[in-house]
C-alpha cells in the first residue's frame, strides 16, 4: 500500500515542482528605436528559440518625444506545458542626444500593456496526451524603461562593405497585475509582480535604414508568487528599419 500511494506521488511531486519553476509571464522584447530627431519611423521584428514572435514600432513626433508600440505572440505544444501568450503595449517617452557626433542616445518610455495566457500541464497516456491542469490569465502592466545606444565610431568591414555598429542597453521595469486568474477554469487567488528586466542589445548595419540585431536578457521579480514571477530570458534575434531622418 506504502509503494502504491509513493507510486502516485512521485509523478504529482515531481508535476508540481515542473509547474513551479515556470513562469507565467514571457517578456516581449522593448522597443529601442534610438530616435534622434522628429519625424523618424521606426519598425522592428525578432523571434527567439521558443518561437516568441516580438513586433515594435514607433515614432518620434517631435525632437524630443517619441511613441512606441509593441505586441507578441507564442503558442507553443512542448510536453508537459503547453504556453500561449499574446501581449501588447503602447508607451510615450522623451530622448535626446549627446557627444560630438550625436553617436550616443538616451530615450526613457513609460506605457501601458495588457495580455492573456494559457498554460495547460499535460502527461502521456494511452489514449494520448492527457490534460492534468490548465491555467488561464489576463494581465495588465505598467512600465518605464530607460534606453542608452551608442554608435561605433570605426565601421567594420564585412560582407563586403563597412557596416556601422551600435550598443545598447535597456533598463525596464514592469508591474504586472493579476486581472483575472483561474485554475481548470475556477476563479483562484491573483497574483502581482515588480520585474527589473534588463537587456542588452548589439545591432549591425546591413543596407540603407535596415540593421539586424541581437537582443539578450533577464528578469528578476521583487515578489515571491507561484505562477506570476520572473523566468523566460530574452536571446532573440531580429531585423529592424528607420526612415525619416535628417542626417
Amino acid at each position: 500500500m506504502i509503494f502504491k500511494s509513493l507510486s502516485y506521488g512521485i509523478p504529482a511531486v515531481s508535476l508540481l515542482l515542473l509547474s513551479s519553476c515556470s513562469s507565467m509571464y514571457m517578456p516581449n522584447v522593448p522597443a529601442a528605436p534610438m530616435f534622434k530627431d522628429a519625424g523618424e519611423v521606426y519598425v522592428s521584428g525578432n523571434i527567439n528559440l521558443k518561437g516568441n514572435v516580438s513586433a515594435s514600432g514607433g515614432v518620434a513626433v517631435s525632437d524630443h518625444i517619441g511613441v512606441i508600440a509593441n505586441g507578441s505572440y507564442i503558442d507553443r505544444k512542448d510536453s508537459p506545458t503547453d504556453f500561449a501568450q499574446k501581449m501588447g503595449e503602447l508607451g510615450i517617452g522623451y530622448f535626446t542626444t549627446f557627444g560630438q557626433r550625436r553617436n550616443r542616445i538616451l530615450e526613457v518610455y513609460a506605457g501601458y500593456g495588457i495580455g492573456t495566457v494559457n498554460e495547460v500541464d499535460t502527461r502521456t497516456s494511452t489514449a494520448g496526451p492527457a490534460v492534468v491542469e490548465s491555467r488561464d490569465m489576463d494581465f495588465d502592466k505598467i512600465f518605464v524603461q530607460v534606453n542608452y545606444s551608442s554608435t561605433k565610431r570605426q565601421k567594420i568591414h564585412l560582407f563586403g562593405g563597412d557596416r556601422a555598429l551600435n550598443y545598447g542597453t535597456i533598463l525596464r521595469v514592469s508591474h504586472v497585475n493579476m486581472t483575472d486568474f483561474k485554475i481548470d477554469q475556477v476563479h483562484a487567488y491573483k497574483e502581482r509582480n515588480v520585474l527589473i528586466e534588463p537587456v542588452f542589445y548589439t545591432r549591425m548595419e546591413v543596407g540603407r535604414g535596415w540593421q539586424i540585431q541581437y537582443m539578450t536578457g533577464m528578469n528578476f521579480g521583487l515578489m515571491s508568487n507561484d505562477y506570476l514571477k520572473a523566468g523566460h530570458p530574452i536571446n532573440s534575434l531580429g531585423i529592424l528599419y528607420k526612415f525619416g531622418r535628417k542626417n
